[in-house]
């Protein structure tokens, strides 16, 4: 347990044990099957957007409505997203958590109010078991509302970042217009639900782990948000359960993956499922991931869509601003008891 005291950073950490310690170690019922990460063969659909704002657009709204429906979760090619602004934006994030400790421990933080903020694990104020990862934590939206408080080094890193959050609120925001659709909607409900809109990412960093069957990089959970668009580099470790069984979402190159969030599953009515997903890791390689979670504004005000509500489809939740939610994500930890539940509308 010293070690973990010396060293806040599993990343300054992993290469110093050669054992995991303690703190990490989960539970016996509660470890991950690495032979089910070798075996797995089912994936979770791929949904080409080309032709998204024209052609196409019925027949990939309804491919959309499956996805969301079946899965939660999908992956995209023809995003639109130039392949130079991904590359640089993974560049820049690998060159930042190479940087000598002291530079990185510049942006380290545990105080979840911190807009930006280098920080390890998920809550490590409240949890009992830590998680193999470090993190950086940015919010993006209003890019000038932030970005002064973004590290200056590696020296394009806010450059690179600005450019690849840019591009991930235009996708969003296209992604929450098809979503509408798929559900009936207006093309602008959800938008005009999220209030003025919030964006974060993550930049997340999984070490080398030598007893990668012993912990997670992060254990199973929801996500408190709207919808996550996830970049992962070539190395696996996404897991989400689907049929009550967890499917290994191998990298395909030039493509994101998308998830449903809690604020969706509550809009839809229970249509779409925000379903549980996790990370592993391995003793092999380092593995980085960067998800960029596009939420309400902290005072939207979230209830199901009233046009999904009738005689047939009661309101399965109570109306609640999104701060009042992610208070309670964030102090109740990762969980595999999804939050939603906690407003459940009464029968």
């Amino acid at each position: 347990m010293a070690t973990t005291t010396q060293k806040p950073l599993i990343t300054d950490l992993a290469s110093t044990v050669n054992r995991v310690p303690s703190n990490f170690i989960r539970p016996l019922y509660d470890r991950p099957n690495l032979q089910q990460l070798q075996s797995s063969t089912a994936s979770i659909p791929i949904i080409d957007l080309q032709g998204l704002d024209d052609s196409n657009r019925s027949q990939i709204i309804q491919n959309i409505a499956h996805a969301c429906q079946n899965y939660g979760f999908f992956q995209i090619v023809n995003h639109g997203v130039p392949v130079e602004v991904v590359s640089s934006m993974v560049n820049v994030s690998k060159e930042f958590f190479q940087l000598p400790e002291g530079e990185r421990l510049k942006n380290y933080s545990d105080d979840p109010s911190k807009t930006t903020r280098l920080s390890t694990s998920f809550n490590v104020k409240t949890e009992k078991v830590s998680n193999w990862r470090d993190y950086l934590r940015l919010h993006c939206h209003p890019l000038e509302d932030y970005i002064q408080e973004w590290p200056t080094n590696p020296p394009s890193f806010r450059d690179d970042v600005a450019e690849y959050s840019r591009k991930m609120r235009e996708l969003s925001m296209k992604l929450l217009e098809a979503i509408s659709e798929s559900l009936g909607l207006e093309r602008d409900y959800i938008d005009k639900a999220l209030g003025k809109h919030g964006q974060h990412m993550a930049i997340n960093y999984y070490p080398r782990c030598p007893e990668p069957e012993l912990t997670y990089g992060l254990p199973a959970h929801a996500d408190p948000n709207a919808i996550t668009i996830l970049l992962q580099n070539e190395v696996p470790g996404l897991q989400v359960l689907n049929h009550g069984k967890w499917v290994t979402v191998n990298p395909v190159p030039n493509t994101f993956i998308v998830n449903i969030g809690d604020q969706i599953q509550v809009i839809s009515n229970d249509r779409y499922k925000s379903v549980l997903h996790r990370a592993l890791v391995n003793c092999e390689k380092e593995r980085m991931s960067i998800p960029t979670f596009y939420c309400p504004s902290p005072d939207a005000v979230i209830g199901p869509a009233p046009q999904l509500v009738d005689h047939h489809h009661p309101p399965q939740y109570t109306n609640f601003t999104y701060s009042e939610y992610y208070d309670k994500f964030w102090n109740r930890g990762l969980s595999k008891e999804t939050c939603v539940d906690m407003f459940k509308a009464p029968n």
